[in-house]
């Protein structure tokens, strides 16, 4: 087994266990949304909670979305955000591939890359 298969192996458990230490510590505990909390947290210490505005799609519908609808938007958000960071990942290693391969190709021509720049 190579060192990068042990790593990624080893990368992947811990990746479960971080996952699943919270649910098995914290049984039957509520993993409520931040947005919920805070608007909780705000009527419980002023007494009257009005939000400042409403969500577009929510005015353009005429109500709330449900959640299925919800979801889809927030994982096809993430996977935009995912091919844009692959995108540019990809890019950079190539950058270093090709860098790495103009200068073994400078190095046979006898001049390196510094001389050709002077």
């Amino acid at each position: 087994m190579t060192k990068n298969t042990k790593t990624v192996i080893i990368l992947l458990v811990l990746a479960v266990f971080i996952a699943v230490i919270p649910l098995v510590a914290l049984r039957g505990a509520a993993f409520g949304g931040s947005d919920d909390a805070g608007s909780v947290m705000v009527e419980e210490i002023s007494g009257e909670y009005e939000p400042w505005f409403t969500p577009v799609l929510e005015n353009a519908l005429g109500g709330e979305l449900p959640g299925e609808i919800e979801s889809l938007i927030f994982c096809v958000q993430t996977g935009i955000g995912v091919g844009v960071i692959a995108f540019f990942m990809g890019r950079f290693v190539e950058r270093k591939k090709w860098m790495k391969q103009l200068g073994k190709d400078s190095d046979m021509d006898g001049e390196s890359a510094d001389d050709r720049n002077r």
